[in-house]
């Protein structure tokens, strides 16, 4: 199996999660020519922009470790073009899904 397929089986799995907690997935995989998110999810009236990292055991370290500053920027960026080509006029925050081997973590808030 490819890292695409294996990534993008990781991003199915974590809009699954979130479906299961009440979100609505808005957009899976959203790209343009300068971004790209992987998840859109909307709760409660609030949008999320979820970077989903899959770690197929520890020996790669969780992958949380893996949301560094210059990645925030990234994510930050391609969150206010989404909000600007949607017109989106709630609010909106910033997230981490990370699936390490079997276990999940979500962390919603990165501000």
């Amino acid at each position: 199996m490819t890292n695409y397929a294996v990534g993008h089986g990781a991003e199915k799995r974590a809009a699954e999660y979130l479906v299961g907690e009440g979100f609505k997935v808005r957009d899976l995989n959203w790209k343009t020519r300068y971004c790209e998110i992987d998840i859109v999810a909307e709760k409660d009236k609030r949008m999320y922009f979820v970077e989903v990292k899959y770690r197929r055991n520890s020996n790669q370290g969780h992958g949380l470790d893996y949301i560094l500053p210059k990645k925030l920027k990234q994510m930050r960026f391609a969150a206010e073009m989404w909000v600007s080509n949607h017109q989106w006029p709630g609010e909106y925050q910033l997230a981490v899904l990370s699936i390490d081997a079997d276990e999940i973590t979500f962390i919603d808030d990165l501000s």
